[in-house]
């Protein structure tokens, strides 16, 4: 700040006559908002502004800096122009800027300084800021100190919850007792810890407040009434310490008064005599009364010791033995002839700082002239103080102990008799008198009862009786296999499971005792390796995931086991089902399918069968097939998958198919797939040969008479829309007319006519030709007719002439010989050729489909009643001829289709 100051105040030597330091006071409230304006630093300076007292006069424009940015910058914003300075983002809170309350605590720009110009109260909390004033001529440093004003926004809260206070039960009225934890507020003046009260004073309480020189205020309880610890040992109340704010603001926490003892009470006996009546044959250590003092005190106050009155005989005090701490009286010697039969005992009640409490305890004894008999034990089993132990499954008539029965007077006669429940049984063990026998009847089970509890009981003549009481503890052995809870233990799980996952928590009881009866669990040996089983819990797992398409049914045994030795064990047989989930799409036997189907197949015939399979089960494996292309032709069977064609097919119109068949699974969600599918049509010779040229049976060529031999004269052109050897076509000439009809001849391979020989004079006129183009189909070739007229002369002078000789139907004689051409060789080598692989292909298919092959032979068959029924109704394709020639009744060959 020294150096930021000199930075400023250097240049300006010169000016110090204007220079001066200035202070200025404010005040505010903790905890305002932003933008509270604080205070304007311009006009409490009284520094000239633009339009002020002289508004002619130009003013400079004042600029106001803080001179350091630390902690007090934090809480105020100072405009640099007009100089108001408001309160900042930074909420200011009191509490935490004045930690100390000494005195005056001061927040600088950097650290906390002690003012010595500023005198504030000890509550003050004060913000001291340096703000430079410019420019130069109006230069000064104002010191600006901002008081914090405190407001009552803490509530006083005590540092323990809970407040305990002890008082003696005897202090006097008036008694104070500071409160060691007051409650704190950090609030300041009147918002601070103003009174204290009770909730609940229960008219013997009351609270007082004192101040001592530093203003800390300390709450004391006040006694305002008696206290009796044994009538009342505590108090809780509430303690409520109230602030002097507006509103004021509580705090509590739970007071706890304790009411400590003083020995203000001594031991008194509910009694002042017991009277008591004792037998003369009573045994040393019989039981004769207890007496008992009580003192209303606490702890050693209230300790009691018991002793004789020193007015007590001695042989009294040696008959009867009184225990000093329980006042309990027994028989300590033995009572003869001589004893008196009266006894005055009197005991005194001891207390701490007491004058001992009396009672008086009279003894008569009743003389009994005759003795009860005595039995005497001799135990042959283990025997320890007076328990008898015994293994389980002994053999019957295992012998315990040998009982004597003695009459003290000798003089009456004493039986003897076994009393209780149990698997037992006393009888006289001849030859001796008064000798008796203790033995099982049957074999112990443990399991059944642990504990037998008999008396051997002997009574005389005269009805005195006396008896021994026996316990016969049975000793567990490992006589009890392990049970499981069942035997058949019939488990699911999901495939795909979890690795570990939980299958089922085996449990299995033993009902033997100790290591005996602690079971451990194994697994068979038919168990897969990825099953676990916890030795010590029974909890079943699977390590692995399970697939139900690999295995659906588990079935091996467990083995609990028990701790004994030897140990015993006992199976049971565990089958876990493997449940179906849908993680298996529908399958096709192959990618690709493919069909050869003859054309002209009948509509919704039986194309082939789509075979398609699901591994998983119920209706995650139920699979339905749909065409997924092609619907408005092809349909197929979702149940069987055969595939069938709605409409006839014509290999003329479309020769091959590619359908896409999906499978779709039942589950859900759906699985699919899917698989290609090509139909190829076969071609069957449904189609005879169209002939193109001549176009007509009428039209003619005239022919030079000069032609030479071997000169083509003119051609016939045909074609056939089926394939292979069905469109294989072959030309000939079956009727002739004319001067000499065999000058022409016809390549039976191309169609072309040429002239066989040279042309006489007496050669001219009209040659009509009437030429078969035939195909080669198997089994039976069709055929087309076609005339062809030449005209042999010089010239065409007369057309109408020639046109009515074609108008004539003319005398033709049909040939019956087969064209001559060499086509065999050609054909059996292209049947060869283009049927081998076809006869591979449908091998095949038959081999995976018998039903195709069947309807293919049932379809060829049916083809073969159609052709003769074509053949008789004359369907070839043929160019009638204007002539007299029956061309209707032209031999022809029924024709076969042959699925190539």
């Amino acid at each position: 700040h020294l150096l930021l100051f000199l930075l400023f105040v250097g240049p300006f030597n010169c000016f110090a006559s204007y220079s001066r330091a200035t202070e200025l006071f404010y005040s505010l409230n903790e905890g305002l908002p932003a933008g509270v304006l604080i205070g304007s630093l311009a006009r409490d300076l009284r520094l000239p502004t633009a339009g002020g007292q002289h508004p002619d006069v130009p003013q400079p424009p004042l600029s106001f800096t803080l001179a350091s940015h630390g902690l007090g910058g934090q809480y105020v914003q100072l405009d640099n122009r007009s100089g108001e300075l408001h309160t900042s983002a930074m909420e200011i809170d009191r509490e935490a800027l004045c930690v100390e309350s000494s005195g005056a605590t001061i927040f600088g720009g950097a650290a906390a300084v002690s003012s010595s110009s500023f005198s504030p109260s000890s509550e003050s909390c004060l913000l001291l800021l340096d703000v430079l004033v410019l420019p130069q001529e109006y230069f000064r440093l104002v010191k600006v100190k901002i008081a914090i004003r405190d407001v009552n926004d803490n509530a006083p809260r005590f540092p323990v919850p809970h407040i305990r206070l002890s008082v003696p039960e005897n202090a006097p009225v008036n008694t104070r007792l500071a409160i060691e934890h007051p409650a704190l507020d950090p609030d300041v003046g009147t918002n601070s810890v103003q009174t204290y009260r009770l909730r609940d004073n229960y008219g013997v309480f009351t609270l007082d407040v004192e101040e001592n020189e530093n203003g800390e205020r300390t709450p004391y309880l006040i006694v305002m009434g008696a206290l009796d610890r044994e009538t009342r040992g505590e108090y809780v109340t509430v303690i409520v310490a109230e602030d002097g704010g507006t509103p004021p603001l509580m705090g509590s926490a739970t007071l706890t008064i304790g009411i400590s003892d003083v020995n203000d009470n001594c031991p008194q006996f509910s009694e002042s005599q017991l009277n008591i009546t004792l037998y003369g044959n009573s045994s040393l250590g019989t039981h004769v009364a207890t007496v008992h003092a009580v003192d209303m005190d606490l702890g050693s106050n209230a300790q009691i010791t018991y002793s004789y009155s020193q007015k007590v005989p001695q042989p009294s005090r040696d008959l009867f033995h009184l225990d000093e701490s329980t006042g309990t009286i027994t028989l300590s010697s033995k009572i003869d002839g001589d004893t008196p039969r009266l006894h005055r005992l009197i005991i005194l009640g001891n207390g701490p700082g007491c004058i001992p409490a009396v009672i008086t305890v009279l003894v008569t004894i009743i003389k009994v002239m005759m003795r009860p008999p005595e039995i005497v034990p001799r135990f042959i089993a283990n025997e320890a103080e007076g328990v008898v132990y015994l293994k389980e499954l002994e053999p019957v008539n295992t012998p315990i102990a040998f009982f004597t029965i003695k009459d003290p007077d000798e003089k009456y006669k004493v039986n003897c008799y076994l009393d209780g429940d149990g698997p037992f049984k006393l009888s006289p063990y001849k030859p001796y008198n008064n000798e008796y026998l203790l033995e099982t009847t049957k074999p112990l089970d443990y399991e059944t009862q642990q504990l037998y509890e008999i008396s051997v009981v002997a009574w005389n003549s005269e009805g005195f009786n006396v008896n021994k009481i026996i316990k016969v503890q049975v000793l567990d052995d490992n006589d009890n296999s392990p049970v499981f809870s069942q035997q058949l233990i019939e488990l699911s799980i999901e495939e795909n499971n979890v690795p570990n996952a939980f299958l089922t928590k085996l449990h299995a009881t033993d009902a033997d005792s100790g290591e005996r009866g602690q079971v451990s669990y194994f697994l068979g040996p038919d168990a897969p390796s990825y099953f676990s089983l916890d030795k010590t819990t029974g909890v079943l797992t699977v390590s692995t995931q399970l697939d139900r398409e690999e295995k659906e049914k588990y079935r091996y045994t467990v083995k609990a086991v028990d701790s004994g030795f030897p140990p015993r064990e006992s199976i049971a047989t565990v089958t876990i089902t493997v449940l179906d989930k849908n993680d298996n799409s529908p399958r096709f036997i192959n990618k690709d399918f493919s069909f050869f189907v003859p054309e002209n197949f009948p509509g919704f015939g039986e194309i082939g069968v789509i075979s398609v399979t699901d591994a998983d089960a119920g209706q995650n494996g139920w699979v339905a097939l749909s065409v997924l292309n092609g619907s408005d032709i092809f349909v197929i069977d979702t149940g069987k998958g055969v595939l069938r064609a709605k409409v006839s097919l014509d290999r003329e119109q479309q020769s091959s198919y590619i359908l896409w068949i999906e499978a779709v699974d039942g589950g859900d969600p759906a699985l699919s797939s899917t698989a290609k599918i090509t139909i190829l049509l076969l071609d069957i010779n449904d189609n005879p040969p169209l002939v193109l040229f001549p176009q007509s049976n009428m039209s003619y060529l005239l022919v030079l008479p000069s032609t030479l031999p071997g000169s083509p004269i003119t051609e016939v052109y045909a074609v056939d829309k089926d394939t292979g050897m069905n469109a294989v076509i072959a030309y000939s000439i079956i009727g002739r007319r004319g001067p000499r009809p065999e000058s022409f001849r016809i390549d039976p391979k191309t169609g072309n006519i040429t002239l066989e020989e040279s042309l006489m004079q007496n050669d001219y006129g009209l040659y009509r030709l009437l030429v078969k183009v035939s195909d080669h189909g198997y089994p039976e070739p069709l055929h087309s007719t076609v005339m062809v007229n030449l005209f042999v002369n010089d010239t065409v002078s007369n057309e109408s002439y020639i046109e009515s000789l074609l108008r004539k139907e003319p005398d033709i004689s049909i040939e019956e010989k087969q064209p001559q051409i060499s086509i065999e060789p050609t054909h059996k080598k292209m049947e060869s050729a283009s049927c081998m692989p076809t006869l591979v292909a449908l091998s095949i298919i038959s081999l995976g489909s018998i039903t195709l092959v069947t309807g293919m032979g049932i379809y060829i068959c049916l083809r073969k009643g159609k052709k003769h029924h074509r053949a008789e109704e004359n369907l070839e394709v043929q160019i009638p001829l204007n002539g007299r020639i029956n061309l209707h009744m032209l031999e022809k060959k029924p024709v076969e289709i042959s699925n190539i």
